[in-house]
């Protein structure tokens, strides 16, 4: 796919995001609109997936390991064609599959149920392990928040890996610099983030805007080309990124918008539709 295609489907996924959370009326905007551009780039560009065969078994595996932003990743299935954007609106309902943390059991494209944070990236080197054993071809990628590394599995994981030499292992690091209390150089700062995996005998990639897809692309081309380590992407991002009054601010961490600002919201994103579209057109695309 183009990266302009990817852009646009990112845009897209973002106003899915916006969309889930306003109709229910709770839930975590914020790490799930920084993260939208590296959810769009795996699931459209990155992963060996089908939405039509779900479970198929050689399919690459994903982990939200910050399940809490399930609004992102669920925009991002919807907008891949697991399951209709309709069901968006019934995100944290009762009755609705689409809870607040992702359930395997339930949501077609989920491979892992997540929520306590920390403990994702514990069950994607589960996974990669058992490829190994078995000589399987998948790829086990997961998404962790730069707040959630604050946990100690996280490091007892990557600990692991490195010691298995897991280079079917992917980690991403959504590195937005907040987390629901403030600053995570505040709370309890993990810098140097990239110096704490190489230690764990990671294959370490920073970039320095994880909202941009050229950046995006390279980072993942580069972690393709390594063996006989897992891939740490740092990836620097924007809290609440593409709508202007969430932008790096730790008050949206885990609130929904009002009518008004949902109303503010989906302006923002439309005009960014507009925008991307006119630029496919100069283009010629």
């Amino acid at each position: 796919m183009e990266l302009l295609e990817l852009k646009q489907k990112a845009n897209e996924v973002r106003k899915g995001i916006v969309t889930a959370v306003h109709a229910a009326k709770s839930g975590h905007p914020g790490g799930s609109l920084s993260a939208a551009d590296i959810l769009t780039y795996l699931y459209f560009e990155e992963m060996n997936i089908d939405p039509a065969q779900p479970k198929k078994a050689d399919r690459d595996r994903f982990v939200l390991s910050k399940g809490h932003n399930a609004p992102g990743l669920y925009a991002v299935l919807a907008e891949r064609g697991y399951f209709s954007k309709k069901d968006l609106l019934t995100l944290r309902h009762i009755g609705s599959y689409l809870q607040g943390h992702p359930d395997m059991k339930h949501i077609n494209g989920v491979d892992m149920s997540s929520g306590s944070l920390g403990q994702g990236i514990s069950a994607a080197a589960g996974m990669a392990v058992s490829a190994k054993i078995s000589g399987d071809s998948y790829h086990v990628y997961t998404l962790l928040g730069d707040g959630e590394i604050q946990e100690g599995q996280v490091w007892e994981a990557a600990m692991f890996a490195g010691h298995r030499k897991l280079d079917n292992l992917t980690v991403i690091v959504d590195n937005n610099n907040l987390q629901i209390d403030g600053s995570i150089e505040d709370v309890c700062s993990p810098y140097p983030i990239d110096k704490k995996f190489e230690a764990f005998n990671f294959h370490v990639i920073c970039v320095e805007d994880g909202n941009d897809m050229e950046q995006l692309k390279k980072a993942f081309d580069e972690a393709k080309t390594v063996k006989g380590k897992p891939v740490a992407i740092i990836a620097r991002t924007l809290k609440g990124k593409g709508v202007s009054f969430m932008e790096n601010k730790a008050s949206w961490h885990g609130k929904a918008p009002n009518d008004e600002e949902f109303s503010q919201a989906m302006k923002e994103l439309d005009e960014a539709t507009k925008e991307l579209d006119e630029a496919g057109g100069a283009d010629g695309k």
